[in-house]
Formats: C-alpha cells, sequence, structure tokens
C-alpha cells in the first residue's frame, strides 16, 4: 500500500516491553475501549510484533522496493534496530529528552529523525548539542503529540523557529492531525522529512487510527507533495519562458501621449503607458526617457522604440 501511494519508507514502533515500562505501568489495568487486555502489558504484548517478523517486514520492504525501519522506543529496542540494519533511527518524542538514550543512539552511527513533540525550545538546544558532536546526520521535526491533533495546536511556525536555530541540519514535520492540508503546507515551510500515521481504516480499535491516513489519503498527500515541491522552484525574480507569451500580448510600452516634434526633449506629460504595437520601452523606462532628445517626430499614441530616441543606449539605463 505505502509504495503504491508513493511512500519513500514505511516506519513502525519497536518496543521491548520490560525495558519501556516499569512492572507497575505494565500491571496496570488496562479498561479503554482501545484494549485488546486486562492490563496495559497485556495489550501493548498483543500488539507487539517479534523479532522475526520485523525482519520478514524488512525483507518484504526491500523486495518492493522502499525503506523500512521504525521508532525505538527503549534502548534495547534501538540494540535490536541497530542488528536489523535500518536505513536510520526514528527517535518518537517519548524519548527526545531522554539523553542517554540519545547519546547510546548517536554513538551507532546510522541517521536520525528526532520528534520533538512535548518538548521545549530548550530542551531542543539540549538535544542538538548532545547529539551533535557524536553524529552530525540527524533532523527534528516539529510535532504535537495529540491524536488527532488539532489544527490551533499544530504551530507549523515552529519549523521557521527550527530552521533559524539549527540551520546545519533538516528540519521536517510529523502531523496526527486529519486530512492533508497541514502537512502540505509544512512542505511549502520548509521540511524535509514529512511523516504521517497510517490505517487501512479509521474505525479499527486502537487511539491511532482516528489521527492517521488511509491509502487514498496518503495517495493524495504524496501526490501534492510532489506538486508544491516542483512548485518551490528558484528564488530568482525574473521573466521567464513561459511568460513570454503573455507578455507579449499584454506587456505594456511607453507610448507618446502627445505629437512629438523632432528634436524635442522628452518631458514627462508628453509620455503615456498603454499595450503598444510595435513593442518599444517597458514601462519601467519611462523616468529614464525624461530628458532625452527624439531623433525624428513621433505621432501621438504611437510606440516609442529605440530608434526614435537620441543615444538611447548610452544615456538611457533600460
Amino acid at each position: 500500500v505505502l509504495q503504491d501511494c508513493g511512500a519513500d519508507c514505511a516506519k513502525f514502533q519497536k518496543s521491548e516491553l520490560e525495558y519501556k515500562f516499569n512492572k507497575k505501568a505494565l500491571e496496570r489495568p488496562y479498561t479503554s475501549k482501545h484494549s485488546w487486555g486486562k492490563t496495559y502489558g497485556e495489550h501493548k504484548r498483543h500488539l507487539e510484533f517479534s523479532h522475526d517478523q520485523y525482519r520478514e517486514l524488512k525483507k518484504y520492504a526491500e523486495e518492493i522496493g522502499i525503506f523500512f525501519t521504525a521508532s525505538g522506543m527503549d534502548e534495547m529496542a534501538v540494540e535490536f534496530l541497530h542488528e536489523l540494519d535500518v536505513p536510520f533511527f526514528k527517535v518518537g518524542s517519548g524519548d527526545t529528552n531522554n539523553f542517554p538514550y540519545l547519546e547510546k543512539t548517536a554513538k551507532k552511527g546510522r541517521p536520525m529523525v528526532i520528534s520533538s513533540g512535548m518538548q521545549s525550545m530548550s530542551t531542543m538546544h539540549q538535544v542538538y548539542q548532545i547529539v551533535k558532536p557524536i553524529n552530525p546526520n540527524f533532523c527534528f521535526l516539529q510535532c504535537t503529540s495529540a491524536y488527532p491533533l488539532q489544527p490551533e495546536d499544530v504551530n507549523l511556525r515552529v519549523i521557521s523557529a527550527y530552521q533559524s536555530a539549527f540551520p546545519d541540519i533538516p528540519i521536517g514535520y510529523s502531523g496526527h492531525e486529519t486530512g492533508i492540508a497541514i502537512s502540505v503546507a509544512a512542505v511549502a515551510m520548509g521540511a524535509k522529512v514529512l511523516e504521517r500515521h497510517v490505517t487501512l481504516d479509521k474505525t479499527w480499535k486502537g487511539s491511532d487510527h482516528q489521527a492517521s491516513l488511509e491509502p487514498h489519503e496518503l495517495a493524495d498527500l504524496v501526490k501534492a507533495i510532489r506538486t508544491v515541491e516542483k512548485a518551490m522552484g528558484s528564488p530568482i525574480k525574473q521573466l521567464l519562458p513561459c511568460e513570454m507569451a503573455c507578455n507579449e500580448k499584454l506587456g505594456k510600452s511607453v507610448v507618446a501621449k502627445v505629437a512629438i516634434p523632432e528634436g524635442a526633449v522628452l518631458t514627462l506629460d508628453m509620455l503615456t503607458v498603454k499595450v503598444g504595437e510595435p513593442k518599444g520601452f517597458p514601462p519601467e523606462c519611462i523616468f529614464d526617457l525624461v530628458g532625452q532628445k527624439v531623433k525624428r517626430t513621433i505621432e501621438e499614441d504611437e510606440t516609442i522604440t529605440e530608434q526614435a530616441v537620441e543615444n538611447h543606449v548610452k544615456k538611457v539605463k533600460c
């Protein structure tokens, strides 16, 4: 499904439950409508894929030509993912302020994608200072840890704040909102990595499904992102070849407002701007034409061309 939709990478979440949770957390009664067991530990054990299942998933991803990785939700999960030879580590928001975990993960030498849900800018500066000297290949994702996420809590402007604060690393976005518009906007703001949850059916049991995209939405999102990537284009503003037809048809020229006799010195009240045939001086040259002498009589409403103005090359900047 992910490959059909155009995604580059499938990412799961890997936990070694006894290392992610303490005993009391695992024994806590879990009576939510989303529960798959009487305790939180039973619930998580029901949902967790085994090491062999992860190996099978990675092999399948290789066969269909996309990347495969996971968020290592504890240090032992990172050890397993390292052994699995994933292309990069994902650091979930819950471990972003787990500094010993960050150090150990960074020392593995693989690229890192670090989400920033639940964190402050101060903490993100600390994260940068810990990871950067060990492993320069990492990026930050703006993220708000709510499922589903409301638009007023997204704060896309944090992307710009991260770009300013950390100009030497890529910045991305991890979204838990519904729909695709906000994620497309994140890309337009310069997000280089985009992460979204995906489900086959939003009505399924589980708290994440509602904050996920169904395949048709993911396909629409990827298509929209590829369009935006093309549209970002160049920062150089200039007349483009695709604009030439419009410019030829509707681009304006400087035109004689009145009849101008041969030898007259041009003043502003002699000139106006119209769509002219043939083309003449462009409108931005009108002030530079003032003070120039005309070499021949110019009829009222006639386009003013270079041939009609004395020394036009030297004296008129345009």
